[in-house]
């Protein structure tokens, strides 16, 4: 086993924790957070096999990393690791234009905290076949439903590191698995269909999740509702993995949520939510999300009556 500590420099703008921290994909495998030490570990992939990184914010503007192997890395191996790292915590992504958006349009300062608390980033997988596996999984289900179909994915066709931790599965192990397997081993019950046929697609090449960074949010929103399995929620959570925050993708826990903070637990209309935060026009996703979870980091107290 060998072990080495890397400090990776982050954008001025970057909050560790509030990106980690920031949706359920934390609390999803092989995402392993640890809330007491602020610390997210995950296995990741090199030439020589599964790697644990251990992720770990600073004060310095920065993030330390612990890589830890089986097999000596290679200088490739470092920079493929830190490119899946900075894709994960997005920090080749600027916020600079969502916090001008803010201040330009909310008269109120009612998300004047957003810009101070460096919030904005959203914690995704290192690929987006990761991703959308997940989000198939979080429909029409509870939360918890979709911890045990994810972990059973993990644990029984990832590629082990140890007894402890796993990969996500490739496009290509998931394939390999048949129908039967997926319902009875991994429970995913209807969706074990859509998951082989989107796990197929890519493996064979008939669906290259690359091209999508030259697609815009209206033609990327087409492709993914594409999917099957995919609806307009799951779409909209995905587009909000991909940079693009217009879409409310609205749910079961969204909608109370908004009625609590801003209705005193009045029901409201999908038209009222997308009115209050229409203003914000490509942004409104974004800021919606940030709203609603802004209770997560204790802050509640402070928000403008």
């Amino acid at each position: 086993m060998t072990q080495q500590k890397i400090t990776l420099q982050v954008p001025p703008d970057f909050s560790f924790w509030r990106t980690v921290f920031s949706h359920g994909w934390c609390a999803l495998r092989p995402f392993v957070l640890d809330q007491t030490r602020r610390r997210l570990t995950r296995v990741l992939r090199s030439s020589e096999g599964p790697v644990l990184v251990e992720m770990t914010g600073v004060p310095s503007a920065a993030v330390q990393l612990v890589l830890r192997s089986h097999h000596p890395l290679s200088k490739p191996d470092f920079s493929a690791l830190k490119k899946q790292i900075a894709c994960m915590l997005r920090l080749d992504e600027s916020l600079e234009a969502f916090y001008a958006a803010l201040a330009s349009v909310s008269a109120n300062g009612e998300f004047d905290w957003i810009p101070k608390e460096r919030a904005g980033r959203l914690l995704r997988s290192p690929e987006i076949f990761e991703d959308v596996v997940k989000m198939i999984c979080t429909t029409n289900c509870a939360w918890s439903a979709t911890e045990r179909m994810v972990e059973n994915l993990v644990n029984k066709l990832g590629t082990r590191f140890d007894e402890h931790y796993a990969d996500f599965p490739t496009a290509q192990q998931l394939a390999a698995a048949s129908e039967k397997f997926l319902v009875e081993e991994i429970r995913t019950g209807y969706r074990s269909s859509y998951l082989l046929e989107v796990a197929r697609k890519v493996a064979s090449g008939n669906l290259d999740f690359s091209r999508w960074r030259f697609l815009n949010e209206d033609e990327l929103y087409k492709e993914i509702v594409s999917i099957k399995g995919v609806g307009p929620y799951a779409a909209g959570n995905l587009l909000r993995l991909l940079g693009h925050y217009q879409h409310l993708a609205l749910d079961s826990w969204c909608r109370p949520q908004y009625s609590k903070i801003h209705r005193q637990g009045r029901k409201v209309s999908d038209k009222t939510i997308a009115r209050h935060y229409g203003k914000y026009g490509r942004w409104s996703g974004l800021v919606l999300w940030l709203d609603l979870t802004r209770e997560w980091f204790g802050e509640t107290s402070n928000r403008p009556s």
